[in-house]
C-alpha cells in the first residue's frame, strides 16, 4: 500500500503558481540542481522519478523532461550519456510533425527512440471553460493514451527487459502534458500515492519556467493552434492536482484503470505488468 509522502511546500507553493505569473528568481535558487530535479545542460523540466519524496521507483532509472531546446551541446551530451546518470534509451513522445521540425540530437552510447504516434486529438476549447478545465484535460489525456500507444509501449517494453538495469528517459515538448501522463502511468503501477502521483504532474509548472514564455506562445501555433483568446485558454495553459484527479477517473472509466490500459490495451500480460512493477520499484 503507498503511504502519504511529505511533500515539500516550498515546491507546492511554486507549482500552484498561475502559468501567466512568472516565478521570482530567487524563488528559483538551486531548485534545478536538487532533486527531484536533474540538470542535464540543453533541457529543462528534467526529473527522476526515483527522486520524489517517497517514490517507490528506484533512483536512477526513470527520468522526463521537457526534451532539447536546440540539439545539445558536447556537456548536455556528456551529462546524458555519462556518470552518473548513464542513460542509454531516450523516448521521444512527440507528433510527427514536432520530430521532423525539431530531431533528437545524436548521443554517442544513447539510441533516440520516435514511434509514429497516430492521428487525431483535436482540442475543444469549450471542455476547458469550466471549473479549472478538469473535462479539457482529462479528454486529452485519453487522447493521448490513444494516439500514443506505440511509445507508450515501448517505454514499457524497456523497463521490462531492462531488468531495471537501463536508465531510460521520455519527453515531449514542454515535458508537461504526454511526458506527465507516462509519469504517472509508471508511478500508478510501481504503487505511488496520487498525492505523489498529482504532485509530480504539477511540478511541471516549476520546471518549464525557464522556457513559459516560448511554450505559451506555442501553444496558439503549430498541432494544437488554439485559440489564446478563448475562455477556457487560461486552464488548458495551468497544471492543477484537481485536472490529474479528472483524468485518472476517466482512466478508470474508459479502461478500467492504468494496468487496465496496460493489459487490455497494449496488450501486456500480467506476468509482464508484475515484471516492470518489480523492475521500477525499489528493491527492500
Amino acid at each position: 500500500m503507498s503511504t502519504t509522502p511529505t511533500l515539500p511546500h516550498h515546491l507546492l507553493t511554486l507549482a500552484q503558481t498561475d502559468a501567466f505569473t512568472p516565478l521570482p528568481p530567487a524563488s528559483l535558487a538551486g531548485i534545478y540542481t536538487t532533486p527531484p530535479f536533474v540538470p542535464i545542460p540543453d533541457t529543462f523540466n528534467t526529473r527522476d522519478l526515483g527522486l520524489l519524496p517517497g517514490s517507490p521507483i528506484r533512483p536512477g532509472l526513470i527520468y522526463r523532461t521537457g526534451g532539447f531546446l536546440a540539439g545539445i551541446s558536447p556537456a548536455g551530451a556528456a551529462a546524458l550519456a555519462g556518470p552518473p546518470l548513464r542513460i542509454r534509451k531516450v523516448f521521444d513522445l512527440r507528433s510527427a510533425a514536432e520530430h521532423e521540425r525539431r530531431p533528437d540530437p545524436a548521443v554517442e552510447g544513447v539510441e533516440m527512440v520516435w514511434l509514429a504516434p497516430g492521428e487525431g486529438g483535436v482540442v475543444d476549447m469549450e471542455l476547458y471553460e469550466e471549473g479549472e478545465g478538469e473535462r479539457g484535460i482529462a479528454r486529452a489525456y485519453v487522447d493521448v493514451l490513444r494516439l500514443y500507444e506505440a511509445g507508450i509501449r515501448g517505454v514499457l517494453e524497456q523497463v521490462r527487459d531492462g531488468r531495471g538495469e537501463e536508465a531510460v528517459l521520455f519527453h515531449c515538448n514542454a515535458g508537461r502534458d504526454r511526458t506527465g501522463v507516462v509519469a504517472g502511468l509508471l508511478l500508478t503501477l510501481a504503487g505511488a500515492s496520487e498525492e505523489l502521483i498529482a504532485f509530480d504532474y504539477i511540478l511541471s509548472r516549476v520546471g518549464i519556467e525557464p522556457a513559459r514564455e516560448k511554450l505559451l506562445a506555442s501553444l496558439g501555433k503549430g498541432q494544437m493552434n488554439v485559440d489564446m483568446a478563448a475562455p477556457g485558454f487560461r486552464n488548458l495553459a495551468n497544471l492543477k492536482a484537481s485536472c490529474w484527479k479528472a483524468f485518472a477517473k476517466a482512466v478508470d472509466a474508459e479502461y478500467g484503470g492504468f494496468e487496465g490500459y496496460v493489459t487490455g490495451t497494449l496488450g501486456f500480460s500480467e506476468e509482464e505488468v508484475a515484471k516492470i512493477r518489480s523492475n521500477l520499484m525499489v528493491q527492500n
